[in-house]
């Protein structure tokens, strides 16, 4: 029996053909994800991110520069094949014959250059093993604020959507009734206008959560959009150690710090190495030659070469490694009076944040949020006017962002004044 396809039985397959890519797109579309930890979230930046292999590829760059440093040249092979005419007094021709040499010639370094130089790339060694531990303290320090961030920003979002949500749902029930009088006008005006500035507030939370995710995802690794969720933590924080002991502990531990007294250590190697360079290298060359022209004749030795000993521009280097070296001496100054300002600076940004954050007590936002849904309430059935309600929900919010900031500038600061310092004091600790 033959089948025939109307045009009503045509649609609704042209329909779910159309509808199938957007039906695989919400199949195949990411799911919010469960929430991780900061401490997850910050071991998971550490041990994925790609930038730690440029690093890892200067340390072998210059572990090779270390190698090469104490090798000596290839030696020359230097072959030579003629013919010999030997002619007597009168001029007559009393032989004729082959001739071949060959000579191989090693030029050698003066005693303890190469010992310098060797010294100047383990320097350079040294450097690149100090740059790959401050990349890795400076991005855990990263990832622990973005990481806190994202939920920090997560949170006043949720909060200020929920104040929007409270407003816009009694801005319905204003609208819904018949404004009799001034008064309900413009109360519900405020209403409106709140509702708008909170909506934005919302939004820029959103903003906010979106720019550490993707900060997040490019140190892990990972695609810019791959969802990510923090949990909730309660952060602890300790206090930090005497200001002496943290002036101490940073000229010993400082990551720049350190960098600086070993380029000024493997500027006085490059010194030594331009004086020695001032006496000239040479070369030995073992020879044997041998040639056939009636008679036999053989010859063999050894050969030395050197050059000229001094120049214009071995004294130029010299001079130019000297006026290097002043300047590490100088930069050292510096950085040892940046590096205490610093440590000084951060150390009492770090004791006020901990201060003001244990004025707040572990309920402090939940009594204000539990106070604006009670004025939320009471305002419905006309016991609150609208100025307390207005206020007590801006109160809510911004208890709640100075509360997140807070913690958020004492993290910063304690996480800064540990990498300052080198000392693992634990600035900052999440509770169960």
């Amino acid at each position: 029996m033959k089948k025939t396809f109307s045009i009503s039985t045509f649609r609704p397959l042209c329909g779910l053909i159309l509808l199938a890519p957007h039906l695989r797109a919400q199949d195949t579309a990411p799911t919010e994800s469960t929430p991780v930890s900061l401490a997850a979230i910050v071991s998971g930046v550490v041990a994925q991110n790609p930038e730690l292999k440029y690093y890892e590829a200067e340390i072998a760059a210059a572990k090779a520069g270390v190698r090469s440093s104490t090798t000596l040249s290839n030696p020359e092979l230097n072959l030579d094949l003629g013919r010999r005419r030997v002619r007597d007094v009168s001029g007559a021709l009393a032989g004729e014959g082959a001739s071949w040499g060959v000579s191989v010639t090693q030029t050698f370094e003066w005693p303890g250059r190469l010992a310098l130089r060797k010294a100047v790339a383990n320097r350079q060694v040294e450097l690149a093993e100090l740059g790959l531990a401050r990349f890795k303290a400076a991005l855990e320090s990263r990832a622990r604020v973005l990481a806190f961030g994202l939920y920090a920003s997560a949170e006043k979002g949720e909060a200020a959507r929920e104040v929007a949500d409270r407003f816009s749902a009694l801005k319905e029930t204003f609208l819904a009734r018949d404004p009799a009088g001034v008064t309900p006008l413009l109360e519900t005006r405020v209403i409106e206008a709140t509702e708008l500035a909170l909506q934005r507030q919302a939004t820029e939370s959103t903003l906010a959560m979106q720019t550490a995710l993707v900060e997040l995802n490019q140190l892990r690794g990972v695609a810019p959009a791959s969802p990510l969720k923090a949990s909730s933590s309660n952060l602890v924080f300790n206090a930090a150690p005497s200001l002496a002991a943290l002036l101490s502990a940073a000229r010993e531990n400082n990551f720049d710090f350190r960098a600086k007294k070993v380029e000024l250590e493997q500027q006085g190697f490059t010194v030594e190495l331009a004086q020695n360079e001032r006496y000239p290298t040479f070369s030995v060359s073992p020879y044997f030659s041998q040639a056939k022209a009636g008679d036999k004749e053989t010859n063999y030795g050894v050969g030395l070469s050197i050059p000229l000993p001094l120049n214009a521009r071995n004294r130029a280097g010299l001079d130019v490694a000297k006026a290097r070296q002043r300047q590490a001496e100088v930069a050292v100054l510096i950085a040892q009076r940046d590096l205490e300002r610093d440590v000084i600076g951060t150390a009492q940004a770090f004791s006020a944040k901990v201060t003001e954050s244990q004025r707040w007590s572990p309920e402090s936002v939940q009594k204000f949020r539990e106070a604006a849904e009670l004025a939320d309430r009471h305002y419905r059935l006309g016991a609150v006017p609208v100025a307390t309600y207005v206020e007590l929900q801006k109160a809510y919010l911004e208890a709640v962002e100075a509360l997140l900031d807070t913690k958020r500038e004492a993290l910063e600061a304690g996480l800064k004044l540990q990498q300052l310092t080198g000392l693992d004091f634990k600035p900052v600790e999440i509770a169960p």
